[in-house]
């Protein structure tokens, strides 16, 4: 038997290493966040930097990465055969293959990359200071080895040198991350974002305030009643219309009739110098288009009208930026005022609450497209209006119908139990 080659063996070791590193430093360069990298990279990180700029051309990191991982691994092998004849002969080489395959895939595939995929930043960034200069040494193998590569990308409609290394994100895909970012972003602005997001499907429609549910001014009735109705005003801006909510002629901020209201003159004249334009908006016209017209008309009521001219609804700033934000109040308890417990602990739900509204206080996925309120919803899911004590599953959430009227379905009991009433804490 030949003495033990200690100097080959240690090579063979090096050449191995070194194929660890470049199977781990591809793993983790191509699994790098491409947003947090840019975000390190413009506060000047230099690994950062580095890396960048290597991914924006894939295809050479790639030759490079390839070319020096196949050269230590053939000269591994090479290296291997050597060693196995002068230990045991040509008997020995085939040992010698099927011990090298193991230890590559041991050694220098699996663990490295395992470990470059849960550490892509700690492996990618030193790493970047290695390839940088070995690209500039390495160049003409590598744009030779890329021009023929390339080449054959185009002719499958592939052009590499188009490619930016990175992409942008869909508004599903961001809503992915916002939603898995966990504990990097605080619950709430979690849900801002997400609200954000939502402006972008959502209309006007979904959250107006229905035409049966406006509060007005009308100027054809008594004046005592104008004068009442001011008072006991639930909002602060109110349409003033004269002889039908049809008919509206102008909208005013109820603390402009501080001092108008026991003056001398005709309170309808007064409240007429007082209300600006009404601004309407045809229905369908989407939130965020409509934060943007808010700002851009300095208003923050408008009256939504359908393609006919009639009106439909009321929508306020306040409540688009309620989408956003949650609801403007200060007791919990009264975020969903249509949502409350019943003396046997199950929930009672005033059927106007908007399905957007509700899905949001109770956490379920109910459609928006079609009916906008749960009364709507029950009534089309059941194509007709139901006597109380009807029990139905509505897409999974078990309710019975508690009141009802000739047109509408009034309150229904959700039976599901929930631990604590929607938006307490």
């Amino acid at each position: 038997m030949e003495h033990l080659p200690v100097s080959e063996l240690l090579a063979l070791a090096a050449l191995l290493v070194l194929s660890g590193f470049f199977s781990g430093s591809e793993t983790a360069l191509m699994t790098l966040n491409r947003y947090r990298l840019r975000h390190r990279a413009e506060q000047g990180h230099r690994g950062a930097i580095r890396a960048r700029n290597l991914l924006n051309r894939p295809d050479r990191l790639i030759g490079l990465i390839l070319l020096g991982n196949n050269f230590v691994n053939i000269l591994a092998s090479s290296l291997a055969t050597v060693i196995a004849i002068e230990l045991g002969g040509e008997g020995a080489i085939a040992i010698a293959a099927g011990l090298l395959t193991l230890v590559i895939l041991i050694f220098s595939e699996v663990t490295p990359k395992t470990l470059a995929a849960l550490h892509p930043e700690a492996i990618a960034y030193p790493a970047a200071y290695v390839y940088t200069p070995l690209l500039r040494i390495t160049w003409p193998l590598v744009w030779s080895v890329n021009l023929i590569t390339n080449n054959l990308l185009r002719l499958l409609g592939v052009r590499p040198e188009d490619q930016d290394g990175s992409s942008a994100l869909s508004r599903e895909e961001l809503r992915t991350v916002v939603t898995e970012a966990g504990a990097m972003i605080p619950e709430r602005s979690r849900d801002m974002l997400l609200g954000i997001l939502d402006l972008e499907n959502a209309v006007v429609d979904d959250i107006m305030i229905p035409r049966n549910e406006v509060e007005g001014i009308d100027l054809q009735d008594p004046t005592d009643e104008i004068v009442a109705a001011i008072k006991r005003a639930n909002y602060t801006r109110l349409p003033l219309f004269h002889g039908g909510i049809d008919n509206v002629v102008g909208v005013f901020h109820t603390r402009n009739t501080i001092g108008l209201l026991d003056g001398e003159g005709d309170i309808r004249d007064r409240l007429r110098a007082i209300a600006r334009p009404p601004y309407f908006v045809p229905e369908g016209t989407r939130l965020y288009q409509q934060l943007i017209a808010f700002q851009r008309v300095k208003r923050r009521v408008a009256l939504i009208v359908d393609e006919y001219g009639d009106f439909q609804g009321m929508v306020t700033l306040a409540d688009l930026l309620e989408e956003i934000v949650g609801e403007f109040t200060t007791d919990p308890a009264d975020a969903y005022p249509e949502i409350h417990r019943a003396d046997d602990g199950s929930l009672l739900i005033d059927c106007s609450i908007s399905l957007r509204e509700l899905n949001r206080a109770m956490r379920w996925s109910l459609p928006k497209q079609g009916p906008k309120t749960l009364n709507g919803l029950i009534i089309d899911y059941l194509e007709t209006i139901p006597q109380p004590g009807t029990s139905l599953k509505l897409y999974g959430h078990p309710l019975e119908i508690i009141q009802t009227d000739d047109t509408a379905v009034k309150t229904v009991k959700h039976l599901g139990l929930p631990a604590q009433l929607p938006g307490t804490a």
